[in-house]
Formats: C-alpha cells, structure tokens, sequence
C-alpha cells in the first residue's frame, strides 16, 4: 500500500477541519434557525396585528433563501478554504523538498548548496541546523580529500626511491653495496613512521587514544630530555638549555603523552636549528603550569603560522621531507595537548625564531 506524503496529509487535515466546521455550522443552523425565527415572528405579533395566516409562507421563504445563500457560502468558502489550505501546505512542504534536493546533491558531491531561511520559526531553526551539518560535512569532506591527496603526496617519494633501487639491483646496473641497503632501509623506516603518525593522529582524534592522567613532575621529565636530546648534538650544533625553578608544582597529565609533545617539539626545533640556542623553560601562572620550546632557527612566515598545527604542513617541504619530517608531529602534539586539558601556541618571527608553548592544569 502506497504511503500518503506529508503535503496531502496536510490538505487532508486542513480540509477534514473544514469540513467538521462547515457542517457543524450547517447542522446547527439548519436545526435552530427556523425556531429563532418563528419566536422573532411571535414577539412582532400584538394587539391588532398578527401574522397567523402568513406565518407559513414567511418560514418557506426564509427557509429557501437561507438554504440558498448556505449553499453558495458553502461552494465559496470551501474552494477559498482548499487552495488556502493547498497553498499553506505547500509552503510548509516545500523547505523539506528543498532539503531534500540538497541531500541529493550532497550525495552527488555538490558541497556547496545550502537552505534558504523562511518565515516559519520552527522551520528556520531546522534549516539553520541542517546548513550547520552541511558546513560540517563539507568541512570534513575538504580534509578528506586534502589527507588523500597529501598522504599520496607522501607516499610516493619513499616509494619511488625504494622501487628506483630495486629495479636497478634485479637488472644488475649497480651492485648490492651496503650503501644502498642502508638507503632502502632509511626509506622503509620513513614509511614506517609516516604510517605510525597516520596510526596515533587517527586515534587521537576519534577519541581512541588512551590518556591516563595523573600527577606528574615536569621538572624531572624536562631534565631528562635535556640530557637525552644534549647527548645527541653535534659540537657545531645548537645548545640546548633549561629554564625550569626548583619547586614547580605537580601538573595533572600524562606523562608518556606529554614525553610525545616534549619530544617532537624538540626534535622540530632540531631539525631546523643547525646552530644557535634551544632554550626550554616552564613557569606557573594562574593555576597553569606553561612550558614553552624556544629556538634561534630562521622562523615561520606569519601567513604560515595559522597552518603550523595542521596535518602534512610544511613551511619547507622539500627540507623537511629530507630530514625525515612526516608532517603529523605538530598536530599529533596539539591533539595531544588538549586530550589532557590544555592548549598549544606558536609565536614565530623570521630571522628571529620559533617558540612553541601549551599549558597543563595544576594537579
């Protein structure tokens, strides 16, 4: 059995509701009118006058023009009522067929169309929310598109080099020197950590990764990265430091998790500071406890910097893709951040430096 729409149910209803009234009216008036009208005659009757004898013919009369103006008022009002009852329907119909067009085009990949407002309250904040959705979905649809294009992007370099190897090791053009083994493997392990980045910024986001928050001393974190990371710099490279006061406070946060930003903010700062100072420093301010990776590198343009935390980014592609970078560090450490209640900034001028710097709250 077919379904009735929306819209003649509408018109139904309203013409039921139509119909009910008219016929009530018609009833009633039909069954108490002539009794009205015999009393109205009896009151005009007095000594000397008296309309006994035409009293019929008056009741015949009135009954015949009042069935006929019923009659017409019937025809009349029952076909305003219908196209006003059509045409309110209609517009109360007509937002849901929009949308439901635009849906088709959504399902289409036409991201752009959007719902116009109306005048029916109820419908507006429906509209309002489905363009809210449809931004949304468009939204989550560009990144898509953007993470396919840049993963490719990524891909194919260490693709690209691994094969050009291997093609030349089967058909013999160069021999199988430890130089290009440690060349196959340098690119294997950058895949690896691309598609590790892939793993953790993707578990981040969707709410997967596992936080364990709990006291934690940043002090003797910082200290041991500081040994960590100093052990790994060149003489010629830049001097790592620590700013940190003897009685900083317990932050409530993961210590693996928050070990993960630590590093990449350093290992970034590294790779872009050949020579120079990286400073780290942490301070307490307003119940927040701020650390903050300074380095004398060359700086981040400032139409870059609203870009700095966004996935695959690069301020020097081609430098970063060959010292390793995967281009996730910065928003896996964001994500990070904020999963343990707290924010990430960055300040850059070019020439100057870089420093990057997020709070965690007191424990």
């Amino acid at each position: 059995m077919k379904k009735i729409g929306l819209q003649p149910r509408l018109f139904l209803s309203h013409l039921f509701v139509m119909i009910v009234g008219v016929g009530s009216l018609v009833t009633i008036s039909k069954v108490s009118s002539p009794q009205f009208f015999v009393r109205h005659l009896e009151q005009l009757e007095g000594p000397g006058f008296t309309l006994r004898y035409a009293r019929t013919q008056i009741l015949e009369g009135f009954e015949l023009a009042w069935n006929r103006s019923t009659f017409w008022a019937v025809v009349v009002g029952t076909t305003a009522a219908g196209g006003l009852s059509y045409w309110v329907a209609q517009r109360i119909v007509l937002p849901l067929m929009q949308m439901d067009e635009i849906t088709q085009k959504f399902a289409a990949g036409e991201m752009e169309e959007r719902m116009p407002m109306t005048e029916i309250p109820e419908l507006n904040k429906l509209s309002r929310s489905f363009n809210r959705m449809a931004s949304s979905l468009e939204d989550v649809e560009s990144r898509r598109r953007q993470l396919m294009g840049d993963l490719t992007h990524e891909l194919r370099t260490p693709l690209t080099v691994m094969r050009g190897y291997l093609e030349e090791l089967a058909e013999g053009r160069i021999d199988a020197s430890p130089e290009v083994y440690v060349t196959l493997i340098k690119e294997t392990k950058r895949l690896e950590r691309l598609v590790n980045d892939l793993q953790e910024i993707s578990k981040a986001e969707s709410g997967y990764l596992a936080i364990n928050l709990q006291p934690v001393n940043l002090r003797l974190l910082l200290v041991s990265l500081i040994e960590k990371f100093s052990s790994q710099v060149l003489e010629d490279g830049p001097v790592l430091s620590l700013n940190c006061p003897q009685s900083l406070p317990l932050v409530l946060a993961d210590i693996d998790r928050t070990e993960q930003v630590l590093v990449n903010l350093l290992g970034n700062a590294l790779r872009y500071t050949p020579a120079g100072s990286i400073t780290v420093r942490a301070w307490t301010e307003a119940g927040k406890v701020w650390v903050a990776v300074k380095d004398t590198g060359p700086g981040i343009a400032p139409e870059d910097l609203p870009h700095v935390f966004e996935r695959f980014w690069r301020a020097d592609r081609a430098r970063s893709r060959h010292s390793g970078g995967s281009g996730l560090g910065l928003a896996i450490s964001r994500r990070l951040v904020e999963l343990q209640g707290g924010e990430i900034f960055v300040e850059s001028s070019l020439g100057v430096g870089t420093t990057f710097r997020f709070w965690l709250l007191l424990a």
